[in-house]
């Protein structure tokens, strides 16, 4: 007990490298801080006992603070994590950093990062492919490196194989 008194500061959420933070057995009041929700290394909260209320944060670490004793004695509080439900309740979160509307920006990414694979591809293909169509002497080359990859990739299986072998030769004859 600290004997804190006011709200929680709504500047708390850029402390996101607290890990423990106990403000139980005070006299605050208010809601709790949306920009909580942006403490992401928070892995112990305490707030019980205080005059808290408004509806609890449910988005990032706020999802895995599901002790209900954590928000106890704050009778204006309501939320999934305490037995005193919001009466604007869903199942969903509320806007806030990691709800469904920031998940429809991520959508929105996917399809501009497949639109931009699909022309990127047949740029570099018909790019490396185009050159040695039409330049007969790169092709040339191109090939000869083939085949001398090709080549020396059979040495080196070969060789080990026959080193396997002999290995196992001399096993079964020791046996």
């Amino acid at each position: 007990m600290n004997h804190l008194t006011g709200e929680i500061p709504p500047g708390i959420g850029p402390w996101q490298l607290l890990e423990t933070l106990d403000l139980s057995r005070n006299q605050l009041s208010g809601t709790i801080p949306p920009s909580m929700v942006s403490m992401t290394s928070l892995n112990y909260l305490n707030l019980s006992f205080n005059n808290l209320s408004g509806k609890i944060p449910t988005a990032n670490q706020f999802q895995t603070f599901n002790d209900p004793s954590i928000f106890e004695g704050n009778n204006g509080l309501c939320g999934p994590q305490i037995p005193s439900k919001c009466h604007d309740d869903n199942d969903e979160p509320s806007n806030s950093p990691g709800s469904k509307d920031n998940e429809d920006g991520d959508d929105s990414q996917m399809l501009w990062f497949y639109l931009g694979m699909g022309p990127g591809f047949v740029v570099r293909f018909w790019g490396v492919c185009g050159a040695l169509i039409v330049k007969k002497s790169w092709r040339r080359v191109y090939f000869q490196f083939i085949d001398d990859m090709k080549e020396k990739v059979m040495v080196f299986v070969s060789l080990n194989l026959a080193h396997l072998r002999r290995s196992m030769n001399k096993k079964e004859t020791q046996a």
